[in-house]
């Protein structure tokens, strides 16, 4: 069974930086493009960035380029979400998402992926 665990959030002061994982179990990740997307309350969810199976390429949303970072370790079967110069306005459920696809496209939405983590969740607050 395709299964997708989050993990790294936690509460954070301003400025700070975290990086979150997700790992896959029952599945190799190296054939699918990952996703990531975050839903703060009251708001739709969003996507924030994306890695392509193929080559490894990222896209970010213009709003978070410069300080998210996501990569991938395929041996480990994981994806990393690196987030730099957090912002309370970053504070959200955070989900990885998973399609089997060689590309990202270029919005990152989530009607494109069909697999998904719980979520963990991210509080930036001093």
């Amino acid at each position: 069974q395709l299964q997708l665990v989050e993990s790294g959030g936690g509460l954070v002061q301003p400025g700070g930086s975290l990086r979150l994982s997700c790992a896959a179990t029952g599945f190799t990740l190296d054939s699918y493009t990952i996703g990531w997307f975050r839903q703060a309350p009251g708001k739709e969810r969003e996507g924030v960035s994306c890695i392509s199976s193929s080559d490894g390429s990222p896209y970010y949303k213009n709003s978070v380029k410069g300080r998210f970072t996501i990569s991938r370790d395929n041996a480990k079967n994981e994806v990393y979400l690196q987030i730099n110069s957090l912002k309370p306005e970053d504070t959200a459920v955070y989900y990885c998402a998973a399609e089997l696809r060689s590309f990202c496209y270029l919005r990152i939405i989530p009607a494109d992926f069909t697999s998904w983590g719980q979520g963990t969740q991210v509080t930036v607050s001093s």
